[in-house]
């Protein structure tokens, strides 16, 4: 019988071992993104000596190629980085609204917020930053020059890829959705001759704009041709972007935010990200809560996170916009006060309304002040070099294929990210976001994103790097995979492919994805005031971690997409 036993016991640990095992593991370097290709273009410029910032530059122009529906040089984003001699900061290359843009320029004659004017059109299109972002990225921390990393990409654009089946089926739908557009047609469905899976896409047009790029810099985009294309792009689809717009356009170095949270150090976007300051605030809130009895997607479990995030959507809707227009109170709002005072009206046994969790007003700003003395097309990817230095980048173009403008002759698509301002302030956006006066449409102002690029190090040096896509559910993503590895002592991959819910305030319910949570618990839920509500499965975690067995890296990339991971 002993023996059966110890037979018994070796066989679970192995089957334990074996379960435990990552998908992708390295020593030297690691990317995890949307697909495969990018996540080469970045593995081939670490093996050829550059660091992850250099290979970031390489990922993000790799899906300018492989992934139109947010990969994009039309777009914008954020880049995280944290060196391992312990510099760190935050590239914001986020679009700006162009100098012809007004208060009211998405409102019909009635008053009303018009359904498509923000979603469709040059008009819905902010001044682009990625290629502004990519060059001060390289002149900040890159160690290999514009022309090598752009090879991979230019490669990819010349000679092509294969098409895979999610992308054909995408394209299916965007040659439904964009008969308005015949250039976006023309590129990206061949006039209706639909790419099929297995095809090889090559995109000739594109290719040229990239050789541009990369000869010439930011002059070969914001200057030129190929700005001259987009002004007349714009111009002919009903927008509004002038010549000055575009070259007066520059990416910009921020500070981190800074949080900690039972032990680990937070680093994450600042605002014109709401993300940052959003999960940093929620984070805040949940320390002082123990969930070592607490089961995982319990109700109770379930219930003190869904409070928290209203609390947080709630002060984002008031508080958040670009920094450089409005006084976003950053050090209030991150303070452990603020996240004491929030709670206070916090019951574990019944949800708060939403009607009655109000935005923080100035009063209890002042408060703080005395106790001290921010599509879900968007696209993540995150890596981590030989050294230990790390970048979290996300990027978007807004909705998939951004506004279906194709620059002709260029072969790239550009944003819809005006849709992200308050079109009207307290009337909610194509995402069911609410935003305030910070966020309403100024001229020469960046828009309020919810992107949260992070990094979570350990004894100064990075242990987790992540980020995801998924508009208003970004932040509640970010903020329940550190969660589950931090509190339940999950694995990376565990963490990541684990069924998430989102709570954004308003509307006042809990949104979960297929298998979140159970019928006993969605009993227990509505007997506790909570409605629920099934969605898609949402987000693409992309994350990468240390490996404290080995002293490697494992990378997790999120299978409710075709996300990939890359070592060596």
């Amino acid at each position: 019988m002993k023996i059966l036993i110890r037979i018994a016991v070796t066989v679970l640990v192995f089957q334990q071992l074996f379960a435990a095992q990552p998908a992708v593991y390295g020593t030297h370097g690691v990317v995890v993104a949307h697909d495969r290709e990018s996540c080469d273009a970045g593995i081939e410029i670490l093996k050829a000596g550059g660091n992850a910032v250099d290979a970031a530059v390489a990922v993000s122009y790799a899906l300018a190629v492989t992934y139109p529906q947010a990969g994009n040089l039309g777009g914008g984003g954020f880049m995280l980085i944290q060196m391992a001699d312990g510099r760190s900061m935050a590239i914001d290359y986020r679009e700006m609204a162009p100098e012809g843009a007004t208060r009211d320029m998405f409102l019909e004659d009635s008053g009303k917020v018009s359904e498509t004017k923000s979603i469709r059109g040059g008009l819905a299109s902010g001044v682009p930053g990625t290629v502004a972002g990519m060059q001060l990225a390289l002149d900040t921390y890159g160690t290999l020059s514009r022309k090598r990393v752009m090879k991979p990409a230019i490669r990819l654009a010349a000679k092509g890829f294969h098409v895979s089946y999610g992308l054909a089926s995408s394209l299916n739908w965007l040659n439904r959705e964009a008969v308005a557009f015949p250039e976006t047609r023309r590129i990206f469905c061949r006039d209706g001759d639909l790419y099929q899976p297995g095809d090889r896409f090559k995109q000739a047009d594109l290719a040229r704009t990239l050789k541009r790029i990369q000869k010439q810099g930011n002059a070969g985009f914001y200057r030129g041709e190929v700005a001259e294309a987009v002004v007349q792009s714009i111009s002919e689809t009903g927008g509004h972007m002038s010549l000055d717009d575009l070259r007066s356009y520059k990416a910009v170095l921020r500070e981190p935010l800074r949080g900690e949270y039972r032990g680990y150090s937070i680093l994450s976007m600042p605002p014109p990200s709401s993300g940052g300051l959003a999960l940093i605030s929620m984070l805040n809130m949940l320390e002082p809560m123990s969930f070592d009895s607490v089961g995982w997607h319990s109700a109770d479990q379930i219930h003190s996170l869904a409070e928290v995030e209203k609390r947080a959507y709630a002060d984002r809707s008031s508080w958040l916009g670009d920094p450089d227009h409005f006084e976003v109170p950053v050090a209030e709002l991150l303070s452990k006060p603020y996240a004491k005072l929030r709670m206070m009206d916090y019951d574990s046994t019944y949800a708060s309304p939403s009607d009655s969790v109000y935005p923080l007003n100035d009063s209890e700003l002042a408060t703080i002040r005395a106790l001290q003395g921010e599509s879900e097309e968007t696209t993540h990817f995150s890596v981590v070099d030989q050294w230990g230095n790390a970048v979290s980048v996300t990027t978007t173009l807004n909705h998939p294929y951004g506004s279906f403008v194709t620059v002709p002759g260029f072969g790239f698509l550009m944003n819809n990210e005006m849709d992200d301002f308050s079109a009207k302030p307290g009337v909610p956006n194509s995402y069911g976001l609410i935003g305030g006066e910070a966020n309403a449409i100024e001229p020469g102002k960046r828009m309020l994103s919810s992107m949260t690029p992070t990094i979570v190090s350990r004894d100064g040096k990075a242990f987790l790097v992540l980020g995801s896509p998924g508009g208003a559910t970004i932040i509640t993503s970010v903020l329940q995979v550190i969660h589950n590895v931090i509190d339940y002592d999950m694995s990376l991959q565990e963490a990541v492919n684990a069924p998430r819910f989102h709570h954004q305030w308003k509307p006042d319910d809990i949104q979960y994805g297929p298998r979140a949570i159970s019928t006993d618990t969605e009993l227990r839920l509505q007997a506790m005031g909570h409605e629920l509500s099934l969605r898609a499965a949402y987000g693409e975690v992309n994350a990468i971690m240390l490996d404290d067995r080995f002293g490697g890296w494992i990378a997790a990339p999120d299978y409710r997409r075709a996300a990939q991971a890359v070592a060596y």
